[in-house]
């Protein structure tokens, strides 16, 4: 019989279909049941998960064009970035600094193509350019003992939270470009998080401050019942 893989993302969409079909009966089933999946579907991102496993990079004819790739701000009107907006990278870390758009650009620049997976089921493909929050958390001395990330956002105040292996992967970028052009407003000027390893809801948009942690919070979409975890 030939061999079949199947990715993450796929296992744990079965999985989560699974879960679906069987709690229907009742409201109160379902709740504590999922609750219980959900909590399981973590373990197994984690489980599977590693820092040194990169996303396929694409090549340029993969692009979708601009105009078909999805924008989302849960504001009223898109977010446009306050007066004089820096980058805040504080909680534990020896030098809480902030950072001009203009600084983080003098640093390592990083580009990757790679595929965009979102939560809804839509896919679609881009180039992102900026630096690795692995070399901003070098900058400031973020503690190895902190194990969780958080980002925070002037979109209404939309926030998530990360854990620190998948912050700090060499695919996580604080992304200031998108198809060798600067950010548009649309898709998270001036500054979003963009990475190979998360589904689109963890990718905060419209940055303002990045936060290492010793306690794991939450998130906008995550307190309303998304997975924690979120991984591709």
């Amino acid at each position: 019989m030939p061999k079949h893989r199947i990715t993450r993302r796929q296992f744990v969409a079965t999985v989560a279909t699974g879960v679906v079909l069987a709690t229907e009966q009742t409201t109160r089933a379902q709740s504590g049941f999922l609750h219980w999946m959900g909590r399981w579907n973590e373990r197994v991102d984690c489980f599977l998960f590693g820092p040194e496993r990169l996303g396929a990079e694409l090549p340029p004819a993969e692009t979708t064009p601009a105009e078909a790739f999805p924008s989302y701000f849960i504001s009223d009107d898109m977010p446009v970035a306050p007066a004089g907006w820096v980058l805040k990278v504080g909680g534990r870390v020896a030098r809480p600094a902030t950072f001009s758009l203009e600084q983080l650009q003098q640093m390592t620049r990083t580009d990757m193509r790679v595929r965009h997976h979102c939560v809804e089921g839509w896919s679609a493909v881009a180039a992102w350019y900026g630096v690795r929050l692995r070399d901003v958390a070098e900058v400031v001395g973020a503690d190895p003992r902190a194990p969780y990330v958080e980002f925070r956002s002037f979109d209404a105040g939309y926030w998530s939270s990360w854990d620190r292996e998948s912050a700090l992967h060499k695919q996580t970028l604080l992304a200031y470009g998108m198809n060798d052009v600067p950010l548009s407003p649309d898709h998270g000027a001036p500054l979003r998080v963009y990475s190979a390893v998360k589904l689109g809801y963890k990718m905060v948009k419209y940055l303002t401050e990045v936060n290492f942690l010793s306690e794991r919070t939450g998130g906008y979409w995550e307190d309303q019942g998304y997975e924690w975890f979120g991984g591709v």
